[in-house]
Formats: C-alpha cells, structure tokens, sequence
C-alpha cells in the first residue's frame, strides 16, 4: 500500500533527475555529487551522535564530520584538546579520531584506572602491535603474550644492575667529550635535536650493545636508523601498511639492522673467549624463559631494536629540551657547575655514577624537565571487553581506545603552582617530589613479572615513565644517560637562545620533540 502510494512521486522525482542531468554540465553534475556526499556525511554525523547513543557511554565529542571526527583539533595540539574538553565534560570522555573511537581517561584516578586495568579489560599488544612488529620484529614486545612480556622485561631490568649502570658513566663522558670536538669552533650554534639525536644513539650503543655496535655507527648504519624512526610515526600507528617510500624503507631497514646484530651474536657465541663486556647483549644471551626456552638470537636481535628506538627518542627529547632551557636561564648552568664543585671538588675530577646521585640540582632539572615535556604524551589501550570508567557509570564498549595523558596531570594547576613555568626549584620547595603525587592512600605491592611495584604509584600526577605492568624498564639508565651528558657539557659550556626563542613543540611525531630547527649558541669555556 505504501509503496503504490509513493510510486507515482517517485517517477516525478526520476523524471525530474533525467532532466537535470540532460541539461547541466559535467562540471556541475560533479559539484552537485561531491555537494551531495558533504551534505549526506554531515547528516551522518548528527545521527550517529544524536539517535545513535549509547546512554551508558562516555559524553562524546562533537564532530561535523564522520570517521575523521576531532582529528584535525586533536592533532594540532593534543594537550590543549585533552584540557578544553576535561573541563567541559570530566576525566572520562570519548572522541572521534579517523574512524577509530578514543576515550579519555584523565586525572590521578583516570591514571589508576588506565595503568591498572585488568588484561581481561584492555590489551596494549592490541593497540599497539600493528605499530610495533614492522620495526621490532615478531616474537617480541607487543607481538607476544603478555606473560611472555613480562620475562623479556624482566630480562632487561635486570640487565640494568647498579654496577652496570656505574660502568656506564665513564663510557657516557667519553663519547659526549669525543663528540663535542665536532663543535670545533670557540662559539657557534648547533640544532638541538639533531645532535642530542646522534649523541644519545652513540652513547646508547657504546654502552648497551658493546664496542661491536659502536665501532659500525658509520654514516650507513645511521641511515638505516633513520629510515628505521620515519617508520615509527602517527602515520604509521593509523595504517599498518601503504604503498610509500617510507614503509618499503622501513621494512628494508628492519632486515639490515637485524641482519648486523644477529652476525654479532653469532660471532659471540661462536668465540672461544668470551667477552667481559658490561653491555645488555652478554646478560640477554644467558637468559632463560621460565618453561626453559633459552632466549634466542632472533629474540635477542629484535629487542635489541626495541631498546635504541624506544630509548632513544626518551633521551633525546628529555636532553633537547634540557638543554634549551638551561640556554632560556643560563643561572641553571652556572648553579650546575656549582654543584659539581661541592660534590667532586672541582671540574676536573672524574663524574661517577655515585657522584651524579648526590647532585639534587641536576636531579631536579630533568625531573622539571620530564614534568613539563614529557616524551610521550598520550598512551594507548584497546578495549577487549566492556569496562567501567570509576564512579562515573560509563562503560567503555569493545573496539574503543581507552588513552591516558599523564603530561595532563603533570601540568594540572590544582596540583602544581604555576604549572605551565619551567623551575626546577619546585622540587626544592616542596621538600619531597612525592609531596605532589601523594593521593591515595592504598600500600598493595604487586609483582608483573619483572619487580615489584607499588599500586598507588598509578595515581601520582607525576608518572613520565608509566605505571603498572607496562611501566618503562629503562627508567634508571635513560636518568643516567640524560644527567651525565649535561653534567658534561655544562663543563665545557655556556649556552644561550638565538634571537628565535623558545621553539614550540612538534606535535606530529610519536615523541614529542622540539620544532626543528631548535638552534642554541654555544660558547667555549677557558
């Protein structure tokens, strides 16, 4: 009945069509499909945000147009997009980013709830390992059980001993001494992050991966790591695979490296002498799973990848930006070398890793640092089964991102005073850095596998590092790589801004850099 009832206005509608088509020009007719597809999409999105809600769900985001949702206003400032909408909706809520939903979880308890979410609940190997396996490899990090995650990560913490770490320090000075030659001149001006970026990759493979990686870090083997970090980006995180130059060269860089690290490893094991190395390789070829599955040279190879990449860009970011504030209030430099005179005497005397410990002046500037540019700056976790959001009733459905932003906290007003304003003297006035991340009050120690971790740590306000199970192991070694390499510029140097300022940050990398060129001046010390 409907239908011969709307028969006969439909063959008005198409009747009419055919003669619009019949007298209007290509050009329009495209304009008009392209018109009709804009308008189509906007409806779209007022239907799914309006009929089809979920009253159970997070608050949403408004978006104009489907799929692509609030990626363009989250994408130029991340951190500005987590506050604006915190403060109009709460901790939790959820927004539209390229088709996939991402839902907010901020503040201490939005913290806790993120970093101690039950693996029933949330899986990072889901969120993560499309990203991760192209330039690890398989077998390991996010492409393994999450079990067998926690005895590589155990592997590797344990790998990070206090006398290994000691043994570190003289390597560190000596090739930051060595590298600083290249500044040959007695002033000038270098870009911040390109060379922090070549010294931190040079004293990382020094010191973790032994006098075999270092001696090959030719001009070759840092094009294969560059090629290896361009594949390592958001573009990447969003589609697995596309046919690009930068993917093809990715993957090509992928079986070079690995192709190197596992020719040392064989020469290793094949040696009849041993090697008494202090570096990370010698610890991974004794290690053993707890089934007794002895870790492999593959296995060994690829996380070998995961520690220069993902250390990498934490050291390099927390000393760019370091050292752009120490030229920003040059006082820090001269408070610096101050320090090291009370502790060691004088300049000239040796830095030791039991001298850096004693230095609260250089602990607080990267703890300032670390507060204030955090190299990570949001986190991710699919969601595998519904899950509650804390006292707020909403439930995360299945296929949701659940994403935390500690850098959010870190930068909270109602927890810091004049947040925003790089001082590292906060941590002095306030006596204790805990002061500021005492909520809670819960003491539940737990084990993950590879240490034992308090619960309430989740809910500092200060977590540069993470918490939880997927807590950063390299935390200790990336503090002594970053303080050590200040420690010894400043004795070499002074530094100030160009006329440029302060550079602003480049939100379009996975780690969040300075904009490049980051340019600082440079005077010789007498």
């Amino acid at each position: 009945m409907i239908l011969d009832f709307l028969l006969p206005y439909l063959r008005e509608v198409h009747t009419a069509y055919q003669a619009y088509v019949a007298t209007t020009s290509t050009p329009v007719l495209i304009l008009t499909a392209i018109g009709g597809l804009i308008f189509t999409a906007l409806l779209w999105a007022q239907i799914e945000q309006r009929l089809l809600k979920d009253p159970h769900a997070p608050p949403v985001v408004p978006y104009l147009f489907p799929f692509f949702g609030s990626m363009i206003t989250f994408g130029m400032d991340p951190l500005a997009f987590f506050r604006n909408n915190q403060a109009r909706y709460g901790d939790c809520y959820t927004f539209l980013v390229f088709g996939r939903r991402m839902t907010a979880c901020l503040g201490p308890e939005g913290n806790n709830f993120f970093f101690n979410a039950k693996l029933a609940h949330v899986s990072a190997e889901e969120a993560y390992k499309h990203l991760t396996v192209p330039v690890f490899g398989k077998g390991v990090v996010y492409d393994v059980d999450n079990s067998i995650l926690m005895e590589q990560k155990r592997f590797m913490k344990n790998s990070l001993s206090n006398d290994n770490l000691r043994a570190y320090v003289p390597m560190i000075v000596d090739e930051t001494e060595t590298y600083i030659q290249r500044w040959a001149e007695k002033s000038g001006s270098v870009d911040v992050v390109q060379s922090v970026a070549e010294l931190v990759t040079l004293t990382a493979s020094r010191t973790l991966f032994g006098e075999e990686i270092r001696s090959q870090l030719d001009e070759k083997i840092a094009d294969l790591y560059h090629d290896l970090d361009n594949g390592f980006t958001p573009l990447n995180f969003l589609f697995e695979n596309l046919p690009l130059e930068s993917y093809r060269k990715r993957d090509a860089a992928h079986i070079a490296l690995k192709s190197i690290y596992l020719d040392i490893l064989k020469n290793r094991s094949e040696s009849s002498t041993p090697s008494q190395g202090v570096d990370i390789i010698n610890h991974l070829m004794t290690c053993t799973y707890k089934n007794g599955q002895v870790l492999s040279h593959y296995e060994i190879a690829s996380i070998m990848i995961a520690l220069l990449m993902a250390g990498q860009h934490t050291s390099s970011a927390t000393t760019a930006w370091a050292l752009l504030y120490m030229a920003e209030q040059p006082e820090l430099i001269d408070q610096l070398r101050e320090e090291q005179i009370q502790v060691l005497g004088s300049l000239d005397a040796p830095l030791t890793f039991d001298a850096i410990k004693q230095m609260p002046v250089l602990d607080n500037l990267v703890t300032e640092v670390l507060r204030l540019r955090p190299p990570i700056i949001e986190i991710i976790r699919k969601v595998v089964k519904p899950v509650e959001f804390p006292g707020s009733g909403y439930v995360i459905p299945v296929g949701d991102f659940i994403m935390a932003s500690p850098a959010i906290t870190q930068t909270d007003p109602k927890i810091y005073r004049d947040p925003l304003r790089f001082n590292p003297a906060r941590w002095f006035e306030d006596a204790k850095k805990e002061s500021a991340a005492s909520i809670g009050t819960e003491a539940d120690d737990v084990d993950y596998g590879f240490g034992v971790l308090r619960t309430t740590s989740a809910r500092s306000p200060y977590l540069p590092f993470g918490a939880g199970r997927h807590r950063c192991i390299g935390e200790p070694f990336a503090y002594l790589q970053v303080k050590t390499i200040l420690a010894t510029l400043v004795r070499h140097f002074d530094f100030k801004l160009t006329a440029k300022g302060m550079p602003a940050a480049d939100y379009t990398k996975m780690f969040i850099l300075p904009q490049t060129p980051a340019m600082i001046e440079y005077i010789k010390r007498q």
